[in-house]
């Protein structure tokens, strides 16, 4: 990591020295990043042709890289990795001729998927204006995004820039198949008979799953209006049902519940496996509510908070969190949406912003 920030402090020494066989936008992009680094030109017989051209090159005349079309399929990731190989190596010229727009597109490809290390890499090319137009405001939200994954690099610049403002950009949006449940209609309210709640039948539990936590989610579930295939789900992917897990995050038990959210959920003792359960429904129940049964947004803020879900308008660009969402949908069957009682909590402000992109009305 700290390779390749050295090898990028590097460049913006040697920027006026690239090869003639580059292509035209190369060129300046090159000069550009050199005279915005404070770099002299040389003197000689090439340096009267480059101060010919000093009147017309500005940063803001750098090119823009666009981003990237959707995806054909499913994405894995050994392709987010070769992206970001790929990135680099446009970027430093390494075996191939350097092109740092198309290094840009790549790098936005990986971010997309949570790629920590292109979110990193993009938004430090758009910091220092590096062949790609600077956008300051958008490398914010990147560096942010690769800090929050723990990038000790981009947390330290981060300080240094400040809170994100403004939409995260299009690099960080959920990549297209994300929305699987894009032409599924919204979830309802739930229906009731007699006051009672009805759910969907449940579906046959992890086959690794305990029968007495089975059959205790099976009874319990219902009571916070919450199928239980829902639950053993989050379960099976938080603790693969183990009671005394413990993550490096200081979540504990079954349903891998922080001191915070198990406060905030009235749990007295996260290691007893009752209390612990019934915490993490309670969470499930009211994240339901907030987000008006997005199965989707509702897994994602049980991983990475409602607030990361709000403020990236969708799934957060967190690897294990885009991971964590694809593995509970597989675990339900694909399914996207799930009955919410709306008189738990008031749903998200955000939401309006969320739809055109997830389930148009």
């Amino acid at each position: 990591m700290t390779n390749i920030t050295n090898r990028r402090l590097a460049r913006l020494g040697d920027l006026s020295a690239a090869p003639p066989t580059l292509p035209r936008h190369c060129h300046l992009a090159a000069l550009s990043a050199a005279l915005a680094a404070g770099v002299l030109l040389a003197a000689g017989p090439a340096a009267a042709q480059q101060t010919a051209l000093l009147p017309t090159l500005t940063l803001e005349g750098l090119p823009r890289p666009a981003p990237p079309p959707a995806e054909k399929g499913p994405v894995v990731p050994a392709q987010v990795v070769g992206w970001r190989q790929e990135a680099k190596a446009l970027e430093f010229g390494d075996g191939m001729p350097r092109d740092p727009v198309r290094a840009a597109e790549l790098y936005c490809r990986a971010a997309r998927y949570g790629d920590a290390e292109s979110q990193y890499s993009l938004a430090w090319m758009l910091t220092h204006a590096r062949g790609v137009e600077r956008d300051e405001a958008q490398a914010a939200h990147l560096f942010a995004a690769a800090a929050e994954q723990g990038y000790e690099q981009a947390r330290n610049i981060l300080a240094r820039m400040g809170t994100p403002r403004g939409a995260p950009p299009d690099c960080l949006r959920p990549p297209a198949d994300d929305r699987i449940a894009a032409a599924l209609p919204p979830p309802k309210p739930l229906p009731s008979r007699g006051g009672a709640p009805l759910l969907l039948p449940p579906q046959p539990p992890p086959p690794n799953a305990p029968e007495p936590i089975v059959r205790f989610v099976n009874l319990v579930a219902p009571e916070y209006q919450l199928q239980p295939h829902l639950v053993l789900a989050i379960m099976a992917t938080e603790s693969n049902f183990d009671a005394g897990a413990e993550s490096p995050k200081n979540a504990y038990g079954l349903m891998q519940l922080i001191p915070g959210t198990a406060a905030r959920f009235g749990v007295r003792n996260v290691k007893d496996p009752v209390q612990n359960i019934r915490g993490g429904m309670a969470y499930l129940r009211w994240l339901m509510a907030y987000f008006e049964g997005d199965v989707r947004l509702v897994a994602a803020a049980y991983n990475a908070g409602e607030r990361a879900v709000e403020r990236y308008l969708g799934v957060p660009p967190y690897a294990e969190t885009r991971l964590y969402v694809l593995k509970i949908l597989a675990a339900m069957g694909g399914q996207a949406t799930h009955p919410f009682d709306a008189a738990v909590t008031a749903s998200s402000q955000q939401l309006v912003l969320m739809r055109p992109a997830w389930r148009p009305r």
